[in-house]
């Protein structure tokens, strides 16, 4: 453990307080996280999740190790909206090829957003579709846990479907503290009024013969929303395990419902033992919509000018979400990208302005980061990435100073914070040489070149690769391999 670490406390939502957090196991430490739903590109509000729990996956490596701890963060690839997607992208091809496509794509796109994000990939990432069915590995699946919850007097049948009985489960609703009562289905997939209670939720629901649908004992059908978690936790983590975490918005009904399928299947007083949460977003003091036009990808962010009039480093979004407490709502704003962007200006420039310094020597160090106490006491108070974003400051001025030691656990904490600043210069170089080229287009300078260079031209060639080396550009010449033309391709001069 890490010098001057006190334990870490994070707030649990099962309880409402702040609790010391004790593993089940300390060499097994396992967390669960909800994933994304593959029918349409993820939002800056799904980023929100993903860095959160990338930051806590990477502090539990730090202090209990990097080998003890497992990171599960499901996909869901099996859901009426992704029907419909598939059904309105592809009318022409069988709805289980459109739905292929679809979920391909979507997961493919997430992965190249969050990996731009900086995010570590979790330990594991089950599938929905994987877990439907009895498996041949015997981990958990849906229509086992679904038959269990039938056998045990939780779950029914009605009219095809197969139900949750809330009323069977005398404490459910601890989760939220919403009596049952005023509770509502909040099922992903329509129900009829034929649930005994009116909270009562989908387990099964039956398929039509062009619907997506595996066999069951209740017929060809499809899993619930709530199910799909319950299944796949269990089948990387176990049937208890230590953290579960989402959005604020996954309390009620989705967690409600993971708690009361799991525990009543399985027969436990617990399914996690802390559950954490992270809070709101909206865009420029308003909430995120597309009727507003303010809603924004992760993809629109990194890759289009639709926000601010430009592109944004993933490190820019990683930052500016850090540099609210997780719990609290967030207001995401072109000012807090460019706070964000600046920050990480100033620490990328320490190794210019620290010449003191041994850098190289530093880095190397960092084969065993050792941030210092005062950072990892802040992320160890319910991971507190404001207070943890102000030692990071300090710890730049005396690095600045020529403290070699500073610098060295400045290094540590950007790298459990996740950031890779070498990565941020580079992109930061390409901005500023591409601004400075005043709109004119490196590909339209390229063709200019190649067309002279065919008219042997080669005065006029050098001086436009000069040109352009001037601006910090350099061309490289080559062929095409399976055409033998010359190519030229281009790269920020470092």
């Amino acid at each position: 453990m890490s010098d001057g670490f006190k334990g870490l406390r994070i707030y649990n939502t099962l309880t409402r307080t702040k609790e010391d957090f004790v593993p089940i196991a300390a060499n097994n430490v396992r967390m669960y996280v909800c994933g994304p739903t593959v029918y349409d590109f993820a939002h800056i509000g799904n980023a929100r999740p993903v860095i959160v729990f990338d930051v806590l996956y990477r502090l539990l490596r730090h202090l209990y190790g990097a080998d003890h701890v497992i990171y599960a963060r499901n996909i869901t690839d099996v859901d009426d909206k992704i029907n419909a997607r598939a059904l309105r992208d592809f009318p022409n091809l069988p709805l289980n090829e459109a739905i292929g496509k679809v979920t391909k794509k979507t997961a493919d796109q997430f992965h190249a957003d969050v990996a731009t994000l900086g995010c570590l990939p979790p330990t594991f990432e089950p599938r929905a579709t994987e877990f439907v069915e009895p498996r041949a590995d015997g981990k958990a699946d849906m229509i086992t846990l679904i038959q269990r919850l039938i056998e045990r007097g939780h779950a029914y049948e009605a009219q095809g479907e197969v139900l949750f009985d809330t009323a069977s489960m005398p404490d459910y609703g601890q989760l939220s503290k919403r009596p049952l009562d005023e509770q509502q289905a909040g099922a992903r997939v329509a129900v009829d009024a034929h649930k005994k209670s009116p909270g009562d939720f989908v387990l099964w629901k039956l398929s039509s013969h062009n619907e997506p649908g595996w066999e069951s004992p209740w017929g060809r059908g499809r899993p619930g929303w709530h199910i799909e978690c319950s299944a796949m936790s269990a089948a990387y983590l176990g049937e208890v395990f230590d953290i579960h975490g989402g959005g604020l918005d996954l309390i009620f009904p989705h967690h409600e419902n993971e708690i009361a399928q799991s525990r009543c299947a399985h027969g436990t007083d617990v399914m996690a033992n802390y559950w954490m949460h992270n809070g709101f977003l909206q865009v420029e003091g308003r909430k995120m919509s597309k009727s507003d036009g303010n809603f924004v990808t992760i993809n629109d962010l990194l890759e289009t000018e639709k926000f601010g009039g430009r592109k944004w480093p993933g490190e820019v979004l990683r930052l500016a979400m850090l540099m609210t407490h997780y719990r609290q709502p967030i207001d995401f704003t072109v000012s807090k990208l460019t706070e964000a962007e600046r920050t990480l200006q100033r620490w990328a420039d320490l190794r210019k302005v620290a010449s003191d310094i041994n850098w190289i020597a530093v880095s190397n160090r960092m084969v065993e980061p050792f941030p210092s106490s005062a950072f990892v006491g802040a992320l160890t108070d319910d991971l507190n990435t404001v207070s943890a974003i102000v030692e990071l400051h300090s710890l730049a001025k005396d690095a600045q100073e020529g403290n070699e030691e500073a610098a060295f656990q400045l290094l540590s904490g950007w790298s459990i914070l996740g950031f890779e600043l070498d990565d941020f210069v580079a992109k930061a170089d390409l901005q500023a040489v591409t601004s400075a080229l005043d709109g004119s287009n490196i590909t339209a300078a390229i063709n200019e070149r190649l067309a002279v260079i065919a008219a042997k031209n080669w005065a006029e060639a050098d001086r436009i690769r000069d040109e352009l080396l001037a601006q910090g550009i350099q061309l490289k010449d080559g062929k095409d391999p399976a055409t033998g033309e010359r190519v030229t391709t281009w790269e920020v001069k470092r």
